[in-house]
C-alpha cells in the first residue's frame, strides 16, 4: 500500500513539474514579447496610423482591421457549415461506414498543413471561382481550416447533453427538431463556443493561407468590399521580421505587431468566454 501511495505521489509530482514548465514557457514568451513590443504599443499612432517608410514607421491600423475582418468572417462561414454538420453527426447520422468515414476525414482535415490550405484556396477560390486575391477568398480558406475543430466540438457537445432532457421534451409533445433547437443546442452551446475559441486562435495567426489568397504587402487603406485585398497582422509581422531592409527599425515594429496580435486574439477569446459563461449560468444543470 505504501509503495502504491509513493508511486502516486511521484507521478503527481512529475505532472505538477511538467505543468509548471509549460506555464513557465508560455509566461516567458508572453513576457519577452511584452517587453520588446510595449514601446510601440504604447504609442497611439501605432494603433491608429497607416504604415510608412517601407513599413518601418507609422502604424498598423489597416492590418488590425484586416485581421479582424478575416477572423470574424472566417469563423462566421465556418459556423454556418460546422455547427449544422456537428448536430447532424450527433443526432441524425446512422452508425456505420459512412459516419466512420466522415469522422476519419474530419480528423485528417485537422492535420493538413496550413500551406496546403493556402494552395487549395488559391487554385479553387482565387483562380477557379474568379474571386482574385480578396477578403472573401481568404475568409473561405480560413473557414475550411476551422471546420474540423468546430464540427468535432459541436458533435461532442450535443452527444454530452443528458438524454433525460430530450425524453422530457419529446414527452411534452415537441418534435425532434424542436427538441434540438430549443433544448439540446442551448445546453450544448458553451462547449460549442469552446471549439469556436480554439478556432479563433488558429485562424487569426495563420500566415500561409492568407499569403496565397488575400494578404497585401502594403495597402494603406481599409477594404470597401469582400473582393478587396487587405493587410493582415501575421503577414505584416512576417515581412517586418525577415524582409525589411532596415532591421534595426523594423524589429521594434515587429514585436509591437506581435503583441497587438496576441492582444487581439486574447480580446476575441475573452468576448467568447463571456458569452460561454452567460450560457453556462443560464442552462446550468
Amino acid at each position: 500500500m505504501k509503495a502504491s501511495y509513493l508511486k502516486q505521489k511521484i507521478a503527481f509530482g512529475v505532472m505538477r513539474v511538467l505543468t509548471l514548465i509549460v506555464v513557465g514557457i508560455l509566461a516567458f514568451i508572453l513576457l519577452y514579447v511584452l517587453i520588446r513590443g510595449i514601446g510601440s504599443v504604447l504609442s497611439w499612432s501605432f494603433w491608429a496610423d497607416v504604415p510608412r517608410e517601407g513599413l518601418t514607421e507609422g502604424g498598423i491600423f489597416p492590418a488590425i482591421v484586416g485581421t479582424l475582418a478575416l477572423t470574424l468572417l472566417s469563423i462566421l462561414f465556418a459556423c454556418l457549415i460546422a455547427i449544422p454538420a456537428g448536430i447532424y453527426m450527433a443526432e441524425y447520422a446512422p452508425k456505420g461506414w459512412l459516419k466512420s468515414s466522415v469522422d476519419i476525414m474530419t480528423n485528417n482535415l485537422a492535420g493538413i498543413p496550413s500551406i496546403i490550405f493556402g494552395l487549395f484556396g488559391m487554385t479553387f477560390f482565387v483562380v477557379g471561382l474568379g474571386m482574385g486575391d480578396s477578403l472573401l477568398a481568404g475568409s473561405l480558406t480560413l473557414a475550411i481550416m476551422a471546420l474540423p475543430v468546430i464540427i468535432r466540438t459541436t458533435e461532442q457537445a450535443v452527444v454530452g447533453v443528458p438524454h433525460d432532457l430530450r425524453q422530457a421534451s419529446i414527452a411534452l409533445g415537441a418534435t425532434r427538431f424542436q427538441t434540438i433547437y430549443k433544448i439540446t443546442l442551448p445546453v450544448a452551446l458553451p462547449r460549442i463556443i469552446t471549439g469556436i475559441i480554439l478556432s479563433v486562435g488558429r485562424v487569426a495567426g495563420e500566415t500561409a493561407p492568407i499569403l496565397f489568397t488575400v494578404a497585401a504587402l502594403y495597402l494603406p487603406r481599409l477594404p470597401h468590399s469582400l473582393l478587396d485585398q487587405v493587410m493582415a497582422l501575421p503577414y505584416h509581422l512576417y515581412i517586418l521580421s525577415v524582409s525589411s531592409p532596415e532591421p534595426d527599425k523594423s524589429l521594434p515594429m515587429a514585436f509591437g505587431t506581435a503583441l497587438v496580435l496576441l492582444l487581439l486574439v486574447l480580446g476575441l477569446n475573452l468576448v467568447a468566454n463571456a458569452i460561454r459563461s452567460h450560457y453556462k449560468k443560464k442552462f446550468k444543470l
